[in-house]
């Protein structure tokens, strides 16, 4: 079968001819692959620069994707083998793709989905009627985040990103407040500062950490003795801003913050089935209906190559197409 196969660690996925697995185990299923995306996690893993990188050589590269099993059933799955390639391997633990649901479109949302749904509706148990802020939504998964809060009952939707064209994009997709990280540290914490007083601020779903977590710290710090501030949850779902934080413990003695995070780490497996088996269902068909979009570049298998090394446009995901 044709695959992306990496030859070894920190070079770029090769397409080739390699051999079809054969050996499927017990609630294990074999499945022709149509679609699978290409994420951080995908190239960290292939750079060997994540725990789990590869370490066996040659191997197909790719976690996840779209496919149809042996009995026509189309699914989304996590991968035994590699998933790009024409042919892999999963598990029972499938999730069934509507039918006017694409298959670009399937491969492109469940990261985006597992990035947003599970830090809004798992660890910060969102409730209809709540105020969310997500602190650099203007990635793939910030902007599948804003429309997921607003399918789930979130009242106000602040956002914040430098890119300042997909801010006012997130407009159409349910944010109420745009804040632009270009501005100065002060009017950046004005601005927060103010929305919080008018509608204070429930949740903070954080994509960035660094700075701009710690000017957000700034606006929801309490400070008067006989003050009682707003309970705001903050859940911690990405780094790309900075990895470290200097944090006062007297921040968080003198507010209700409540600091969690959310990834594979915090998730137990049956938070994970539930994403599976209820979450990514459900919000597959609000993409299929039209009522969930994401931006995708898409190539065929033959040019993983090149695609591979790509600048994708900020906010979109690669797809590669492989049947």
């Amino acid at each position: 079968m044709k695959a992306a196969i990496l030859y070894k660690s920190g070079i770029t996925p090769q397409y080739n001819e390699i051999e079809t697995p054969t050996e499927i185990g017990e609630h294990q299923r074999l499945i022709t692959v149509k679609a699978a995306a290409v994420k951080n996690l995908d190239k960290a893993r292939v750079n060997g620069k994540h725990y789990a990188s590869y370490n066996t050589f040659p191997t197909v590269v790719g976690i996840d994707g779209v496919g149809v099993l042996e009995d026509g059933t189309r699914v989304y799955a996590q991968g035994v083998t590699g998933m790009i390639a024409e042919k892999a391997i999963i598990t029972d633990n499938f999730t069934p793709v509507p039918h006017d649901l694409d298959d670009i479109t399937a491969a492109a949302l469940p990261n985006a989905v597992l990035g947003s749904a599970m830090p809004l509706l798992i660890r910060g148990k969102l409730q209809e009627g709540q105020n969310v802020l997500f602190n650099g939504a203007t990635g793939v998964t910030g902007q599948v985040a804003v429309q997921i809060a607003k399918f789930y009952g979130a009242n106000q939707i602040i956002v914040t990103g430098r890119n300042e064209r997909i801010l006012e994009q997130l407009k159409s997709y349910g944010a109420t407040h745009i804040v632009s990280l270009k501005g100065t540290d002060e009017e950046i914490k004005d601005k927060l500062a103010a929305i919080h007083k008018e509608t204070p601020i429930d949740m903070v779903i954080d994509y960035l950490w660094g700075k701009p977590i710690s000017l957000i710290l700034d606006v929801l710090k309490g400070g008067a003795i006989h003050h009682k501030s707003h309970t705001t949850k903050i859940i911690t779902a990405g780094d790309m801003a900075g990895k470290e934080i200097s944090l006062s413990s007297a921040i968080l003695r003198s507010s209700a913050i409540e600091i969690l995070g959310s990834g594979f780490g915090s998730l137990s497996e049956s938070e994970l089935i539930v994403f599976n088996k209820v979450i990514l269902p459900e919000l597959f068909l609000l993409a299929a209906n039209k009522k969930l979009h994401i931006n995708t570049e898409v190539y065929p298998l033959e040019k993983i190559e090149e695609a591979w090394n790509l600048q994708i446009p900020s906010g979109s995901r690669l797809v590669i197409k492989i049947a």
